[in-house]
């Protein structure tokens, strides 16, 4: 069996390569001014379908043979991973159905079907997930492409640490002092923690989770994988709404220096400071690093720190509500 490594995430960067775009390592004299040291943005809502998921899809994807081609492949995700697999089985001629949350927002489900992906709606307080994928995926001889627990897909999304340390020492900015990144069920993070170990290993790695959602954070404390509890309207960041962290990601993410978490209000904060200041569209769950350091939850004075804005794919009614300064974290979503 394949297993994760920082070998695999090379390997990925030659695989993804001329179908993922290297996205740009952005500096902002004002964000630096405003945090009193120098921060370097990994713009990954740059990339293919607006997020970072498209690196672990494509790596894992394109890697189908012929007669997996032809099953086509199926997928569960609240809206990223299924914009990425949609894109990236359309790049290589296959088939994408994607299991998806009733409560997505509509930009995602429209993402996946733009890139010609079937849709199932499901209901994520009542019904698994993962039930439907598996069922779905043997009743049709399909390919299930997990969002973070598959091997190729965490050393896909490890990529985004591999250009990161190559675009910083490039700027005159290795070593990192720190580099900060969102967690849910933990193939982003893990993917950079086989690429920081390796080229940066001194480099402590953060993660960062919404306050209501923070399983990773509670599974680190407990030295085993936790499930939250379902949290109906607990945060505006849909993208990291996993209940418990990847059975194959977590043992990687025990290396983590430690994982902080963010509310609702320093998130919209990040959103509306990304918009306003850096002049980039971040989506909720996209924007949780930027939030902790702006909100002071990571020390960034006099330091060099790295982070990943890991998507841009946001419901059109919140963005608007919280860049125009109407967002109440108290009530949005809350009204019957």
């Amino acid at each position: 069996m394949h297993t994760a490594s920082f070998a695999g995430v090379q390997d990925a960067a030659r695989q993804i390569a001329g179908h993922a775009v290297r996205t740009p390592l952005i500096e902002s004299p004002a964000l630096n001014a405003e945090v009193g040291g120098r921060v370097l943005l990994k713009a990954e809502t740059l990339q293919v379908a607006g997020a970072f998921k498209f690196r672990g899809a494509y790596n894992r994807i394109s890697r189908l043979t012929e007669d997996e081609k032809r099953r086509g492949v199926v997928a569960y995700s609240s809206g990223n991973h299924a914009q990425a697999v949609a894109a990236a089985a359309r790049m290589v001629g296959t088939s994408a159905v994607i299991v998806m949350p009733a409560d997505s927002p509509g930009v995602k489900v429209e993402g996946v079907r733009s890139f010609g992906g079937e849709v199932r709606m499901y209901d994520r307080y009542s019904e698994s997930r993962e039930a439907i994928g598996e069922e779905i995926a043997a009743s049709k001889g399909s390919v299930l492409v997990r969002p973070f627990d598959d091997p190729f897909v965490i050393e896909g999304q490890g990529t985004i640490g591999l250009e990161i340390m190559d675009q910083a020492k490039a700027l005159g900015a290795v070593p990192l002092d720190k580099l900060v990144c969102g967690a849910s069920g933990g193939g982003l993070i893990a993917g950079v923690n086989l690429a920081m170990a390796a080229l940066s290993p001194h480099t402590p790695v953060i993660g960062v989770e919404p306050e209501h959602y923070n399983d990773t954070q509670l599974s680190l404390a407990a030295g085993k994988r936790l499930t939250h509890a379902p949290a109906p309207g607990a945060t505006i960041c849909d993208a990291l709404m996993t209940d418990r962290p990847g059975e194959l990601t977590f043992p990687i993410n025990r290396r983590l220096d430690r994982v902080e978490t963010v509310s609702d209000a320093e998130v919209a904060e990040a959103v509306r400071y990304a918009f306003r200041v850096l002049k980039l569209v971040v989506e909720p769950g996209g924007a949780v690093s930027l939030a902790a350091l702006l909100a002071g939850k990571v020390q960034t004075q006099g330091r060099t720190t790295a982070v990943i804005l890991s998507g841009g794919n946001v419901d059109p009614s919140l963005y608007s509500a919280i860049i125009e300064d109407r967002f109440d974290p108290e009530t949005w979503g809350k009204s019957a």
